[in-house]
C-alpha cells in the first residue's frame, strides 16, 4: 500500500475512532458544565464499560453493540450511587478537593476491578463483515461504533432541547439561583447530569473494545482520561457538543501523524502520535482558547 492509500485509510480509521473519543469525553464536559467538578477518575468508568463488553460477550453470547443499554444503566447506577455518596457534599468545595475525590473514587475503582477480576489482560473476538472503501477494507464492527456515537449523542442534544429535564438542566446551567426560584431542584438535577455523564463514560467504554478487543484491564483508563482532558479543552470544556466534535479531530490527527511520523527513519511512530497530536492541539488553543464553541454550554 502506498503513502497516499495508507494515509487516507488511517484517516478514515481516525474518523471512526474519534466518534468514540467525543462520545467519551461528552461525559466529562457534561459533568463539569453543570457541576463545574473535573472528574479526574474518568477513565475508571470507562474501563467499567470496556469489562462489561467484555464479559456480557463472554458468558452471555451478547454483542457489543447490544451490550450498550446495559452499560447505559449500569453507569446511571454507578453515577446516581457516586453523587450521593460522595459528590453531593462537595458540591461548591475548592477545586482540590473535587480533584482529589473524584481521583479517589478512580483508584477506589480501579482496585476494586482488580480485586474481582484480577489484574491479567483480557480480550474478546467479534467477528463481523468487512466493507471495502477501495483504499482499505473496514470492519462493521467499527462502523456500529460510529452510528452509535452518533445517534447516543443525538439523542442527548434532543433530550436537552425537548424535555422539561433537560432544558431543567440548561435552566441550572444558565442560572442556578434563577432555576431555584423557578421550582427546580437543583440537587436533583445535579444528580441526573452526573449520572448521565458517567453513563456515556461507561457506554464509550464498551465502543472502545470494538478498536482495542483485547488489553482490557483495572488500569486501562489511564490513557483515555489525558485524551479526554484534550479533547474537552479543545472543545470548549462546558460544551458536550464541543467536545463530540473535537473527538473526531483528534482521531484524525491521532491517525494521520502515524502515517506521516513512519517515514521518519529510526522513529517509532507510535511513541510520538500523542505528542503530534498535543502540540497541534496547544497550537489550536494558543490561536483560540475558549475551544471551537468559544466556551458554549450546553
Amino acid at each position: 500500500m502506498g503513502f497516499w492509500e495508507q494515509l487516507a485509510s488511517n484517516l478514515v480509521f481516525g474518523i471512526l475512532l474519534g466518534s468514540v473519543y467525543g462520545l467519551a469525553t461528552m461525559g466529562l464536559s457534561l459533568i463539569f458544565g453543570v457541576l463545574r467538578i473535573v472528574n479526574v477518575g474518568h477513565g475508571a468508568f470507562l474501563m467499567i464499560g470496556a469489562y462489561a463488553a467484555f464479559w456480557l460477550f463472554t458468558l452471555f453470547g451478547l454483542s457489543p453493540i447490544a451490550s450498550i443499554f446495559m452499560a447505559l444503566a449500569v453507569g446511571l447506577a454507578l453515577g446516581f450511587i457516586t453523587f450521593y455518596s460522595v459528590i453531593k457534599r462537595l458540591i461548591g468545595a475548592p477545586e482540590l478537593s473535587t480533584l482529589l475525590a473524584t481521583f479517589g473514587i478512580g483508584l477506589f475503582i480501579e482496585e476494586l476491578a482488580k480485586l474481582v477480576w484480577g489484574p491479567d489482560y483480557r480480550g474478546y473476538s467479534w467477528d463481523t463483515p468487512y466493507i471495502s472503501l477501495g483504499i482499505s477494507a473496514i470492519s462493521f464492527s467499527k462502523i456500529y461504533a460510529l452510528l452509535a456515537s452518533i445517534v447516543i449523542a443525538f439523542l442527548l442534544f434532543m433530550w436537552f432541547k425537548k424535555t422539561k429535564l433537560g432544558m431543567a438542566v440548561r435552566a441550572v446551567v444558565e442560572d442556578k439561583e434563577g432555576a431555584m426560584v423557578c421550582g427546580i431542584d437543583v440537587t436533583r438535577i445535579y444528580a441526573l447530569s452526573f449520572a448521565l455523564g458517567i453513563a456515556l463514560t461507561v457506554a464509550s467504554g464498551v465502543l472502545i473494545t470494538l478498536f482495542v478487543p483485547v488489553g482490557i484491564n483495572p488500569y486501562m483508563g489511564g490513557e483515555y482520561t489525558l485524551k479526554a482532558f484534550v479533547i474537552a479543552v479543545l472543545g470548549g470544556l462546558t460544551s458536550p457538543w464541543g467536545a463530540f466534535y473535537a473527538g473526531f479531530i483528534f482521531g484524525l490527527l491521532e491517525n494521520g501523524s502515524y502515517t506521516l511520523l513512519g517515514l521518519i527513519p529510526d522513529v517509532e511512530p507510535f511513541s510520538l502520535t500523542r505528542f503530534i497530536a498535543f502540540t497541534t492541539l496547544l497550537i489550536i488553543l494558543l490561536i483560540k482558547p475558549t475551544g471551537l464553541l468559544g466556551g458554549e454550554e450546553m
